[in-house]
């Protein structure tokens, strides 16, 4: 498993693209993983065919580890040709290996890891020494957990794990604490499991989440070298997001758990993380914007805009870049190390979209140096992109300004929480056909409402309330997105 970026650790393997014998060439995607931040696909780096898929679909994996092992004509690691039986992955190490191979491994294990980014060894830790080849004895039983067809496999070696000298519970005699990484431990309190008594099935006696699980449910969990089972019942909630707004459906369940990881962890952990950290303010402007939606009606029927999607939060946004133009200290950030505001003099324009997999806000790059036909564009491929799942990594970073539009739900405005790193957030209101006073009569006319957030450590009211009120003014005269311009 790859690090596909921002120093993830773990992602969440959605689909396998190919089967073992299938073969691929290098470059093939072979399977789509989400991270905390989008989903993924990963291409396979050499050609050769599939020996084994190491893990299911849906199942979470620690950056580092095997998720598939491949065959190669003439460049097969060494490991397979040592005296172990042959089904046994190409990148286990023979029981035979002393503990110092540890240090030629990754050499040998390097062919089967997809995708790019980890430094071969990153994400392993050297076994603890108790007695002769503990550590590596067991190094053939880790193999096991993935395919269910690789379950005969596992029970052949499982002898080997327990009948090793100086193991206890699976963790080398003598050794003051069990091995596993951050996010396994967190798992573990959380679970309230006690890590000293979960036997082991990783590389080397490392814990692993499925462990873990095992352990908080004993009732279930499998012999040891039989884990195969575990990671089906543990993840089978795991793409059940649908399912938490229609409890009924799980055969009159009162409750349904959904685990919480990908996309909807990261959110909530940045939301807090925003929440508690910017004193956050929100202002409120109601006003006609009968004048814009015409504006958008012959927009519409434009030959310069002809092939584009046009509509009022194209033009919204337009309106916000010419505001951030005119008060361009509410595109900043606040630096706590430094202890600095970070002045940007360029807009990345972050709009929030709705996704199966959660909340997101993918930015579009130097907005505001784009026209009014490039930044409809932008957003309609920005759209696009999000709702296929495919929005990388790279287009969630750098925003600095934030669009969230609820009036798409009929919500007549909010109070949203700032996008970490950015000093301001714009929600837009339903726009509604309601009775309001114009030219000295009461009308029926196109009024919305825009609610401002802002940071107000380093963006005070006057600031706020300028932006918020140039905001409204250009789209009540939009001939001030050419004045004003």
């Amino acid at each position: 498993m790859p690090d596909v970026g921002e120093g993830l650790t773990e992602a969440e393997i959605l689909k396998w693209y190919v089967q073992p014998g299938d073969t691929v060439t290098d470059g093939q995607v072979v399977c789509e993983v989400e991270t905390a931040k989008a989903a993924v696909e990963l291409p396979i780096p050499f050609d050769g065919t599939v020996h084994e898929l190491c893990f299911p679909e849906g199942t979470t994996v620690d950056v580092g580890q095997v998720i598939i092992s491949v065959n190669v004509g003439g460049g097969a690691p060494p490991a397979p040709a040592a005296p172990v039986t042959e089904s046994v992955a190409a990148q286990a190490v023979p029981a035979e290996a002393p503990v110092e191979a540890e240090e030629d491994e990754p050499q040998g294990r390097q062919p089967v890891l997809v995708g790019y980014g980890v430094a071969a060894g990153s994400t392993k830790r050297r076994p603890r020494k108790a007695s002769g080849d503990a550590a590596p004895a067991a190094a053939p039983v880790q193999q096991a957990p993935a395919p269910v067809q690789q379950a005969p496999v596992a029970t052949q070696q499982a002898p080997v794990a327990v009948s090793v000298p100086g193991q206890l519970n699976g963790h080398a005699a003598g050794a003051g604490r069990p091995l596993a990484k951050p996010p396994v431990r967190k798992l573990a309190k959380d679970l309230g499991v006690d890590l000293a008594t979960v036997v082991p099935t990783g590389p080397d006696g490392i814990i692993t989440r499925e462990d873990v699980h095992a352990a908080a449910a004993p009732a279930s969990a499998p012999a040891v070298g039989t884990p195969a089972p575990v990671p089906a019942p543990v993840r089978a909630p795991a793409p059940a997001a649908p399912a938490a707004e229609a409890p009924g459906a799980s055969s009159g369940a009162r409750e349904t758990r959904i685990p919480i990881k990908g996309v909807r962890k990261a959110t909530a952990a940045a939301m807090v993380g925003s929440a508690f950290t910017a004193p956050h303010v929100t202002e409120f402007v109601t006003f006609d914007i009968t004048r814009t939606m015409k504006l958008v009606e012959e927009l519409k029927s434009d030959k310069d805009m002809a092939g584009l999607r046009v509509n009022p939060l194209l033009l919204i946004a337009k309106a916000v870049l010419v505001a951030v133009k005119r008060n361009p200290e509410i595109n900043a950030a606040w630096d706590e190390a430094a202890q600095e505001i970070v002045l940007k003099h360029y807009v990345n324009l972050g709009i929030a979209a709705a996704t199966p997999r959660g909340l997101i806000v993918p930015n579009i790059k130097d907005a505001h140096d784009r026209t009014l036909p490039e930044l409809s564009k932008s957003l309609s491929e920005l759209v696009a992109t999000a709702r296929e799942g495919k929005t990388t990594p790279a287009a969630m970073q750098g925003g600095t300004f934030t669009i969230t539009n609820v009036g798409v739900f009929g919500v007549d405005t909010g109070t949203p929480i700032l996008n970490p790193g950015e000093s301001a957030i714009l929600a837009v209101g339903a726009i509604k056909l309601q009775p309001w006073v114009h030219k000295g009569k009461v009308k029926p006319r196109q009024v919305t409402t825009l609610a401002l957030s802002f940071d107000h450590r380093l963006v005070d009211g006057e600031l706020g309330s300028k932006f918020l009120a140039d905001v409204a003014a250009i789209l009540e005269q939009p001939k001030r997105l050419i004045t004003w311009a």
